[in-house]
Order: C-alpha cells, then sequence, then structure tokens
C-alpha cells in the first residue's frame, strides 16, 4: 500500500500541467459533501485538493491573549481527493472531467471532455 501511496504522490509532482489547479471551480462528486461547489485554494502534491467551504472540520482553538485569539470552535476546511471532485462547466451547468489538447501553435490547453476550452 506505501509503495503505491508514493508512486501517487511523485505522479502528481513531476506533472507538468494539473487537469485541477488552484482557483478552478469545482463540484463534489462523492463524499459527504456530495453536490456542494467551491474553489480550489490549494492542490497538493499528495493528490489531494483543498476546496473553499467543503469538507468542513471543527477545530477547538485555546484563546492566546499575546496575540489577540479568541478561543472557540473554528471550522476549518479540509482536504478532498481529487478524484472525488470535478471541474465545473459554466455552459453546461455540471461537473465534467478535463482532458488536454495541444493547438496548432504547440500550446496545450485544458478542454472539458465536450470539447469546451476550460481556460478562457
Amino acid at each position: 500500500m506505501r509503495a503505491i501511496a508514493a508512486a501517487g504522490r511523485s505522479y502528481f509532482r513531476n506533472r507538468e500541467m494539473n487537469k485541477i489547479r488552484k482557483g478552478d471551480e469545482v463540484i463534489v462528486r462523492a463524499g459527504k459533501d456530495k453536490g456542494r461547489h467551491g474553489t480550489v485554494l490549494q492542490v497538493f502534491d499528495d493528490g489531494r485538493v483543498l476546496v473553499e467551504g467543503v469538507n468542513l472540520a471543527k477545530k477547538h482553538t485555546k484563546p492566546n491573549p499575546n496575540i489577540g485569539e479568541q478561543g472557540g470552535i473554528v471550522d476549518k476546511a479540509m482536504p478532498l481527493d481529487i478524484s472525488n471532485i470535478l471541474v465545473f462547466n459554466p455552459k453546461t451547468k455540471k461537473g465534467e472531467r478535463v482532458g488536454f489538447r495541444v493547438g496548432d501553435d504547440g500550446n496545450k490547453v485544458r478542454v472539458f471532455r465536450n470539447g469546451d476550452v476550460v481556460d478562457i
């Protein structure tokens, strides 16, 4: 199991262009937050992504008077596996898979599987 996980980490780290990037609007397709939308805040090397407002956990914090921080229960976004999200297509209003296409000028572009370009 560890060998597979290590191989997965190096797979994402060595990719030149990821299918899901920071700032993408995504929709969750599996898990407790299935169907919810959010923006990707961070993509980790081990194949997980942090999505704004999705997969929230309660974090209990102690007050710290030195920096003026109040104690209490704070909602914190936790990472999701990259396989559990799809990039949201605003034309079709659905989550869709993303692929790559090399243009005539040699540039590599992300495209939805129906042919629409992701990066406009």
